[in-house]
């Protein structure tokens, strides 16, 4: 009897334990109760417990000055990072020649040595050419015949166009009218701010003489703010990018892949007379990348998130893709980056075959409502975008309670 009371008392745990996460389940797949749940939470997050408050005063007057002492410490860190900044331009002084040499080789201003050209492949490169040994002796001479007949290519043709290809947040940007003028882009400069004048650094994209327009060079510039904000000083994290500027791009006619011409018809409302109108109107392109929009403007969030997706394409171009080039051309830079999230996807594959064992072990569980559901995902509506606060508090059964209290009048599904 005993051993029954014990059998039953741990079936009713597990039996509880289960609704419980059947119950998170379900409140995370209802777009509803996320909404409230997000904005009750968001209001929670960050306010005080009233312990501050409680403190006597002699207490208070000592914390404040920890604050104070806390406010040196951010200015001095400004200062870390614009010594940063310095050591920056300094060792891009350094690079500049190898890139200098890089860029002539691309556009085929200097041929390298055979000595230069000699790469030593690692141990795993070398045991896959072994292998591949056979094959490449046969297919040597008939390589050379072709090479033969072939005219031969000059400096390495479109390299800047196959990085930006490769690359998923430039070729998102990229459109099939922008390729032809990206092919003679010849090479890309990062230009810092002179010493004693304001944070900054400046994108030179340097195209070879085209048909499409007259510069030589299209440059946009970031300028940066390494110092607290006097309002918030403990927001400071690092420098800022405050605002970008692009330049003027000098189309010739009829060449400008930034605006197309669309034709719309009017009915005129007294006659009923139809006309054809010709508009000119924006067109979707790369080339809009150096006409952005030119400062923060806190009553616009469209504007900000627009301004914040080009800091991070400006910030990307710069630490990235300028300084490893060849390896985003290649590929390999971009499979060191796949490596990072695979290991995020391992991890989700894990958590959904949990979710799944989870549904096969509930006695309710039917596989056809499943693979209706999942059938429908396509229409069901876009996923919120959940904090993290909101996303620990949902995966941790433990806090159900907890909801339960916040949204009472909230039935299970």
């Amino acid at each position: 009897a005993c051993l029954l009371r014990i059998k039953k008392q741990a079936e009713h745990a597990e039996n509880k334990t289960f609704k419980s996460r059947q119950l998170t389940v379900q409140m995370m797949q209802n777009p509803q109760i996320l909404a409230a749940l997000q904005e009750r939470l968001d209001g929670l997050n960050g306010s005080p417990s009233g312990y501050m408050e409680s403190l006597p005063k002699v207490v208070k007057r000592r914390v404040n000055a920890l604050k104070n002492l806390q406010v040196k410490c951010a200015h001095i860190e400004a200062k870390f990072y614009e010594e940063v900044h310095e050591l920056e331009r300094k060792y891009a002084a350094l690079y500049q020649p190898l890139f200098d040499k890089r860029s002539d080789i691309v556009k085929a201003a200097y041929e390298p040595t055979d000595e230069e050209c000699e790469w030593k492949a690692d141990e795993e490169e070398e045991l896959t050419v072994s292998k591949q040994d056979e094959m490449k002796e046969k297919a040597k001479l008939e390589e050379e015949k072709k090479d033969e007949e072939k005219e031969d290519p000059k400096g390495i043709p479109e390299f800047w166009l196959t990085v930006f290809k490769n690359v998923d947040l430039l070729s998102d940007m990229l459109q099939e009218h922008d390729e032809p003028i990206l092919k003679h882009l010849q090479d890309i400069k990062v230009k810092f701010s002179d010493p004693g004048q304001p944070m900054s650094f400046t994108l030179e994209f340097h195209f070879e003489a085209n048909d499409f327009f007259t510069n030589t060079v299209l440059t946009k510039t970031y300028k940066m703010r390494s110092e607290p904000d006097e309002t918030d000083p403990f927001s400071f994290d690092g420098p800022e990018i405050m605002c970008c500027t692009g330049c003027t791009i000098e189309w010739t006619k009829g060449k400008n892949v930034t605006l197309k011409t669309i034709k719309k018809k009017q009915k005129h409302k007294g006659r009923g007379t139809v006309r054809t109108v010709t508009k000119t109107v924006p067109n979707d392109s790369f080339f809009n990348f150096f006409t952005p929009p030119e400062g923060k403007d806190d009553g616009d969030e469209d504007s900000e998130a627009v301004l914040a997706a080009d800091f991070e394409i400006g910030h990307f171009i710069r630490e990235r893709i300028v300084p490893r080039a060849v390896l985003y051309f290649t590929g390999e830079a971009i499979e060191d980056d796949d490596d990072d999230y695979d290991e995020e996807g391992e991890e989700a594959d894990d958590e959904e075959g949990e979710e799944e064992a989870d549904e096969e072990n509930d006695p309710d569980y039917d596989p056809k409502v499943r693979s209706h559901t999942r059938t429908h995902t396509h229409t069901a509506p876009p996923p919120l975008k959940i904090s993290g606060v909101l996303r620990k508090t949902l995966l941790s059964c433990s806090q159900l309670c907890w909801l339960r209290m916040l949204f009472p009048k909230v039935k299970p599904l």
